[in-house]
């Protein structure tokens, strides 16, 4: 019997055995008491605990008939399948959603991420990109549903990296999860900006080159952008709803409740305002179980598409959770600054007017997120000696190339100036 380019054999040479998508199957015409049911694999009949195969019932007659097709193309048919039938646009909902975390170095993504996995681990520094799955179980003999998650590290240093799990072949599948530190609001603007933009241009070309190849894809997606918003809310013609769903946690918030109420307040009509208009669901969290569930139900909901909750906070003494489409401009009101101030700050546009509002409260520091970041190949946890010897020997030799080139570049220019 043939599985892909390796022959099995088997110690039943009277037997014949052929070929199915999910296991090897036999045509036995009775059935031994080594024989159980199995339904694991998707395929329904009788296996057999020590070979591994498993009987189906003859769909081909009484006699048995060799399929032609091998496990390789009948795999290779099924994925072809479900590509075709996840590109067409029709509004089938996807069974496997993805979610990406960016957000503040050291901000806890990975602890809200073990936490809606439930997975009792301490959390390790995230090194530049790293990725994670979750399933939940729909019902008896349904297949589960998958949730990806992605987790970009360093903060804002590695905006590159953005392009990597987002194509326009995954983004009807894609969330955004930006998590804030409260407790450094210096740095809370910035932060929030470089990673909205940068995430934003890059889905916004996605979305272009997805139009070309499944336009109806493409238009369902841009309607969805306003799904949150009610046709007959006042502040419809005010926002630009972010291109794919975006949730904005601010954590810390045990650290940010001791603050002075009057930064607090500031800090909180800001991310209210940014949260409203981007169409984001907008969410406080610290060490909290109680917080922590809640975060774990709004990440549930974009993982696995469970009913969101319709439950609203805007008190500043309390942790805000506001789930998108609920907030409005009237509530959030005018920035924080006074009126005979307003006069002075010179705007386009009211993201501009609210970040000079912010910026003067809490000025961004002057360091470059750069110089943060460690060299992961210099990093003790990950060495490897024979690798490190082999990455010494390559480095040397580039060195010396480049030493040469340039004495090299040095004669030419000489010739040529001779």
């Amino acid at each position: 019997m043939c599985l892909g380019t390796r022959t099995l054999r088997t110690t039943f040479p009277m037997m014949p055995i052929f070929r199915t998508q999910a296991a090897l199957v036999t045509s036995l015409p009775w059935q031994p008491r080594s024989l159980r049911y199995r339904t694991d694999l998707g395929v329904r009949g009788p296996v057999d605990s020590t070979l591994g195969l498993t009987r189906l019932p003859r769909p081909w007659g009484s006699r048995a008939t060799m399929p032609s097709e091998t496990l390789w193309e009948i795999a290779k048919a099924e994925v072809e399948k479900r590509g075709s039938n996840g590109s067409e646009g029709d509004g089938v909902e996807i069974g496997e959603k993805s979610v990406f975390f960016i957000g503040s170095k050291n901000g806890g993504k990975t602890t809200i991420i073990l936490r809606c996995l439930d997975r009792d681990e301490p959390p390790k520094p995230t090194l530049a990109l790293e990725y994670t799955y979750g399933r939940r179980a729909k019902g008896h003999n349904v297949p589960k549903d998958i949730a990806h998650f992605w987790e970009l590290g360093g903060g804002t240093s590695l905006l590159d990296l953005i392009s990597i799990p987002i194509t326009s072949d995954t983004l009807r599948t894609f969330s955004i999860v930006l998590v804030l530190d409260l407790s450094k609001p210096n740095d809370l603007w910035p932060t929030m900006e470089n990673l909205l933009q940068a995430t934003k241009l890059h889905v916004d070309k996605m979305m272009m080159k997805l139009g070309k190849t499944n336009s109806k894809a493409a238009s369902e997606m841009r309607q969805k952008m306003w799904s949150n918003m009610q046709k007959d809310h006042p502040d419809r013609e005010l926002i630009d709803p972010f291109p794919i769903p975006l949730v904005i946690i601010g954590s810390k918030y045990d650290i940010f409740q001791d603050f002075d109420s009057e930064k607090r307040k500031v800090i909180c009509k800001t991310l209210r305002f940014v949260a409203h208009y981007y169409g984001a669901s907008l969410m406080f969290t610290s060490k909290s179980e109680a917080l922590l569930l809640k975060i774990r139900g709004v990440i549930n909901q974009l993982a696995f598409g469970i009913d969101k909750s319709k439950s609203i906070c805007v008190d500043q003494n309390k942790p805000l959770f506001i789930t998108a489409g609920l907030d409005s401009l009237s509530h959030i009101g005018s920035p924080p600054v006074p009126d005979n101030d307003i006069g002075k700050l010179h705007a386009h546009s009211p993201m501009e007017l609210w970040k000079k509002v912010y910026g003067k409260l809490f000025p961004p520091k002057s360091t470059n997120t750069l110089k943060d970041v460690k060299d992961p190949a210099k990093d003790p946890q990950y060495a490897e000696s024979e690798v490190d010897e082999m990455r010494i020997q390559k480095d040397q030799i580039c060195s010396v190339k480049k030493k040469y080139h340039h004495i090299i570049v040095r004669s030419l220019v000489h010739i040529l100036e001779t």
